[in-house]
């Protein structure tokens, strides 16, 4: 790769959306791309629509944790590398499925993504923001909205 130029002419991204997602494995990646000369990478991780075909509602846990463990992985990594992260909200699991966590029900899970990333972890002041922000009494993670 290094001597094909391609390092100079695009950024990889690295996509996982498990909520274990292996830290160390993906500091290892990292470090494997930088060896083959690329100096950017992009982290790529999901708000929605990315935890089963038929799934309507947003388990917002799941993607928190998510999001927090890629900032482990941005943390042990050279401070330098990241170039962003993609917050994706897949629409459909895949081509050939219906709809699947339309965008309303997924927003609280996006504010509860955006607000961790931007402060660098989650905490109850974090939650009561979001709540805030939204309008919402109670913001469920680890059950699903009612």
């Amino acid at each position: 790769l290094s001597e094909s130029g391609v390092p100079q002419l695009v950024q990889p991204m690295i996509w996982d959306y498990a909520a274990d997602l292996d830290v160390e494995g993906k500091v290892q990646l990292i470090e494997k791309y930088r060896r083959c000369g690329f100096s950017k990478v992009w982290f790529a991780s999901a708000f929605k629509g990315a935890t089963g075909v038929n799934q309507s509602l947003t388990l917002i846990g799941h993607h928190l944790k998510n999001h927090l463990q890629w900032l482990k992985v941005a943390s042990n990594s050279p401070a330098d590398v990241l170039e962003g992260i993609a917050l994706t909200g897949w629409q459909r699991y895949d081509h050939f499925s219906v709809l699947c966590e339309l965008l309303p029900v997924a927003v609280p899970s996006l504010a509860v993504c955006l607000q961790a990333l931007e402060h660098g972890g989650y905490s109850e002041k974090i939650k009561e923001n979001v709540e805030k922000l939204l309008g919402m009494s109670n913001l469920e993670t680890e059950t699903f909205m009612r």
